[in-house]
């Protein structure tokens, strides 16, 4: 069946379950949604038409019935049209639609976590095409540096050039990130990404560096380091977007232009530096704080602390809060020559995100969703990134996020239990990061590559068992939303 083919299909099937031609009213496209008014809404059953092959799934608001198509809704919507002998109208913006921007849903303590990622998803899925170059470089660096093939020392110009653009990808995400969460929370997206420029400036990066105590507006600052970090520019936006409305309306159109924009960015600083920004690895912190102290207990609870590590890494790596981890773990490599905690952990942790982006690559049905959990498998297999099965799997339909903490609990936990030990401290985290276990003896080795053959066989089990999305399909990305039929 040809492309054109499949879409008449899904159109016929659409248009039989909302009740032909004769029950729609009017029918327009936007970015990702064919939007129906109907004239009795009582006819179409949400269950078979999201269903159809090709629809991701339905909702209904601001009036309309609106079945999510995806990138290819044009070509449906042709299709319908044409299948229905219907007039066709021009596409819509989603942003500009106001009854959907006055719409909030009520708040649920019971719905909470899941709005929580659902925001989070729908601020990193519009990512995904950075995350992919930027890893592709990061991988190209891996393969062909020092550390592999080595085509390029590390002191050429290629490799610093394949270095530094994998690694700007994943450092400036408080500024992508700005952009798309101003979609999830309907603020300025230009001014959300100057706020999260802000937290990025050269002068408060080395201010954090060199540990020298700031204020803001007279408030002492907590220092963080907000490179590649996603949950500080998340709260951020999302308080800003009861700021900004507040003074549009205060403040007269003839000056909106100049105050609006200035004022809403003075009374960020103070809550975005001193409160918003910390918060944002307040959480972290103290994950990893425990988790640490479970590792000055000894004996039973440093095994499971190790575990932890492996379950709860990626956590520490969205608040940036790893950092304080990997700070610890050098320092013991710097007094003691080895390692026994963090690292067993991490790279379980690592594995773990791989194996669950197999998991997801054999569960999906979707060719292109297909597609990219294999890239994000080699991605962390071969370059050691994983961000992009963290944000493009794990975060995006939430469930493999489960797959993946078993799978790093259990390969961390198998770690933990036969007294792995690290004697190398390996500056990359793909399959290499094994060799780290080398110096010690034969059985060190064999067990630290079992923990991480553990955590990727675990998590790729799971997060296959599990399922990836109540119908293992696409999320509606340039929606900015989640959706489950």
């Amino acid at each position: 069946m040809t492309k054109e083919e499949q879409y008449t299909a899904t159109a016929k099937e659409i248009l039989a379950e909302v009740g032909g031609t004769a029950n729609i009213s009017n029918v327009v496209h936007c970015m990702t949604r064919l939007r129906f008014n109907l004239k009795d809404e009582s006819i179409p059953n949400d269950k078979k038409v999201a269903n159809i092959k090709g629809v991701i799934g339905v909702n209904r608001a601001g009036g309309q019935y609106q079945v999510i198509i995806g990138q290819t809704v044009a070509n449906v919507y042709d299709a319908l049209t044409a299948a229905g002998g219907l007039a066709k109208n021009a596409a819509v913006d989603e942003d500009l639609d106001p009854e959907l921007v006055k719409e909030k849903e009520p708040f649920s303590w019971k719905k909470l976590g899941s709005t929580i990622l659902n925001k989070i998803a729908g601020s990193l899925t519009p990512l995904i095409p950075v995350l992919i170059a930027a890893s592709m470089f990061k991988m190209f660096a891996a393969i062909l540096g020092p550390t592999m093939l080595n085509v390029f020392a590390a002191s050429s110009d290629t490799y610093k050039l394949l270095e530094l653009v994998g690694n700007a990808g994943f450092y400036f995400f408080p500024i992508f990130i700005g952009y798309t969460a101003s979609k999830q929370f309907k603020t300025n997206p230009v001014v959300s990404m100057f706020l999260g420029a802000i937290l990025l400036d050269p002068n408060l990066v080395n201010i954090v560096k060199a540990g020298k105590a700031f204020s803001v507006y007279g408030i002492p600052m907590t220092l963080v380091d907000y490179g590649s970090t996603v949950v500080p520019i998340l709260l951020a936006v999302w308080i800003m977007s009861y700021v900004e409305p507040f003074f549009k309306k205060i403040i007269p159109s003839a000056l909106s232009t100049i105050f609006v924009p200035t004022l809403t960015i003075a009374v960020m600083l103070p809550l975005t530096l001193t409160i918003l920004g910390p918060a944002g690895s307040f959480f972290g912190k103290y994950i990893s704080d425990g988790i640490l102290a479970f590792g000055k207990m000894g004996g039973i609870w440093a095994i499971l602390g190790v575990a932890l590590i492996g379950a709860l890494w990626e956590i520490l790596v969205m608040t940036g809060m790893h950092l304080i981890m990997i700070a610890t773990m050098i320092t013991i490599f710097a007094q003691a020559g080895h390692e026994n905690f963090v690292d067993l952990g991490a790279i379980a942790a690592s594995f773990a995100v791989a194996g669950m982006c197999l998991g997801a690559a054999l569960r999906l049905k979707d060719k292109d969703e297909k597609a990219l959990a294999w890239g994000y498998l080699l991605a962390g297999l071969i370059g050691g990134v994983t961000e992009p099965g963290l944000y493009g799997i794990a975060i995006r339909y939430k469930r493999p996020f489960i797959g993946m903490m078993i799978g790093g609990f259990l390969g961390g936990l198998y770690a933990g239990l036969t007294h792995v030990t690290a004697y190398v401290l390996v500056p990359v985290a793909n399959f290499l990061a094994l060799t780290g276990y080398v110096g010690g003896s034969t059985m060190n080795l064999v067990n630290g590559i079992l923990s991480g053959v553990i955590a990727f066989v675990g998590a790729a089990v799971a997060t296959y068992l599990i399922g990836v999305t109540k119908k293992d399909t696409a999320v509606d990305a340039a929606d900015f939303k989640l959706v489950e039929a």
